[in-house]
């Protein structure tokens, strides 16, 4: 899969593995090192958690990413947990979800200053330094209609797939926006507008615009400026990442958004990146575990 950086000696090698258990879903991510610069992913997995039992969720979704890579679990160096990590069993290590996607952000976009999580039920953001250390931050209350959950459960009501928000809410031409922070006020709010006959591409876009507006305030309170990640469960809404490059354009904000194709797995990235940065610390001092 993907690359970066220049190839080292091949007795550098190291698998690492990352799992982010978040609140709908869970990522994993398989990922070969050559020494500090080049990165070779070698499965990505994400499986919808839908009311089943979390813990085997965790290890048949990890199973299935080893056997993609081609890989035993006993080749992997060092398997790290984010998120919820506490329900995966078999993990070595955990590192907290801020640092995981500011980490899997500048993996995906080496420019980016600041990184944007949104997740299913709150959104973070994050004005990142070198070394994607995470210099502020910013979180939204988990009662907000601006989070994934709300997003999903607008798009079960309306009758249209996930992946058909995005490119629905593209093609607004009149966008309604919903005014009411409350994430049950504002399903209501999208309730009278069907019954008023607002389209539902219409619809969508003033929700998305809703949500930007609150993003925008995020990444203003954090002095947020140049390049953006997009990374979370979002990260692929389309509908979203124009809204929200609207927003911030009509606020002035000396930001650019940026989304990637591997974004929603930003964290589990992260989680084996960091990892491997554990991992080569711990054979220094002797006490990395074979």
């Amino acid at each position: 899969m993907a690359a970066h950086g220049q190839a080292m000696n091949r007795s550098e090698e190291l698998i690492t593995a990352g799992v982010d258990v978040g609140t709908s879903s869970v990522k994993a991510a398989i990922l070969r090192l050559h020494g500090e610069d080049l990165v070779d992913t070698l499965a990505l997995r994400a499986d919808r958690i839908r009311r089943r039992d979390l813990r085997k969720v965790i290890q048949e979704g990890y199973a299935a990413a080893l056997q993609d890579a081609g890989l035993a679990a006993e080749d992997v160096a060092y398997m790290a947990s984010t998120g919820e990590g506490e329900l995966v069993e078999f993990r070595r290590g955990h590192f907290y979800g801020m640092t995981t996607h500011a980490r899997g952000a500048t993996f995906l976009l080496p420019q980016a200053r600041a990184v944007l999580d949104v997740g299913a039920l709150h959104a973070r953001a994050m004005r990142i330094g070198g070394r994607s250390r995470v210099l502020a931050n910013r979180m939204t209350s988990q009662c907000a209609s601006g989070s994934g959950q709300f997003l999903e459960n607008v798009a079960r009501y309306l009758g249209v797939a996930l992946e058909e928000v995005g490119p629905l809410s593209c093609q607004a031409t009149n966008p309604q926006l919903v005014s009411s922070i409350c994430a049950v006020l504002a399903e209501t709010d999208v309730i009278n507008m069907v019954s008023r006959g607002i389209s539902t591409a219409d619809i969508l876009k003033g929700i998305h615009l809703s949500m930007a507006g609150r993003y925008t305030k995020l990444l203003r309170s954090i002095g947020a400026e140049g390049p953006v990640c997009i990374t979370g469960g979002l990260a692929a809404d389309v509908g979203l990442a124009q809204a929200l490059r609207e927003k911030t354009r009509e606020e002035g904000m000396a930001v650019e958004i940026h989304t990637h194709a591997l974004s929603i797995y930003a964290g589990a990235l992260g989680a084996a990146l960091w990892g491997g940065y554990r991992h080569r610390v711990l054979a220094r001092r002797g006490e990395a575990v074979a």
